[in-house]
């Protein structure tokens, strides 16, 4: 990993509280996908066209006719525009657009640029593997004055979660056409990263969300921009700079 900056000031702990308010709020808000019948832990299928499929999507580079090199999901926001994913995803965020439920190349709800992207200072500063996680603002591609979460639903945020907390990972591998499911128990690989046992999770699933309880914990990314093999995959554990920026993503989603 890289050398570790020096600690970051932290938030104060009123605003601590008022975020974790906001982001319980939020999961009590949302609905959630109804849990379905799914493959063992462990085990990595193809994901079945569903409501929390429906809000995992892959980013392109300006169209569908380059491929894609990403995953990222829609998350809840007051104004309905906020979508998750690995800061390493959005270097380019100018010619990167969002497919939500893409499939067999095609992108049912349409795509959507980005309009405004928020990473960590020390993520900008040094590529900390420990900030490896952004949020990014959306609007229709085409025009228009369309809201992404009024289109497919959204994942609320959540923090805080246990080391053992058993996540499903929703991502396309940059040669499938289709995203991959696998869900399994996470385990704590340092203080700042959690690692996770799922095979064939290759390149392309960068920016996949890890959805505990229906819940955004974590994306895949982190130590090694996710992993280098398939079968291993990382996520920066969402801290209190993860929660701010999707709070300052929140807010300027307007």
């Amino acid at each position: 990993m890289l050398p570790r900056p020096a600690p970051r000031a932290r938030s104060r702990r009123a605003s601590r509280i008022l975020l974790a308010l906001a982001a319980m709020a939020a999961l009590v808000s949302v609905d959630l996908p109804d849990a379905a019948a799914e493959t063992p832990l462990g085990v990595t299928a193809e994901a079945e066209s569903d409501q929390a499929a429906d809000r995992v999507g892959a980013l392109f580079a300006g169209t569908l006719d380059g491929g894609h090199f990403c995953t990222a999901a829609v998350v809840h926001s007051d104004d309905r525009n906020v979508i998750a994913t690995a800061a390493h995803c959005l270097d380019n965020p100018d010619t990167t657009v969002f497919a939500p439920g893409y499939r067999d190349g095609k992108a049912p709800h349409g795509l959507w640029k980005l309009t405004g992207v928020h990473v960590a200072p020390d993520w900008t500063d040094g590529r900390d593997p420990d900030e490896d996680i952004a949020f990014a603002t959306v609007a229709p591609a085409a025009g228009g004055a369309g809201r992404i979460e009024d289109t497919v639903g959204a994942f609320p945020v959540a923090t805080e979660q246990p080391d053992d907390v058993t996540v499903t990972i929703l991502g396309y591998p940059s040669t499938d056409e289709a995203p991959l499911r696998c869900a399994n128990t996470t385990s704590l690989f340092s203080q700042t990263q959690r690692r996770i046992d799922c095979p064939d999770l290759s390149g392309g699933t960068s920016g996949s969300p890890w959805l505990a309880n229906g819940a955004l914990a974590g994306v895949l990314g982190g130590y090694e921009d996710g992993g280098t093999v398939p079968e291993v995959s990382y996520s920066a554990v969402m801290d209190d700079q993860a929660l701010e920026l999707y709070r300052e993503a929140a807010v300027s989603a307007g």
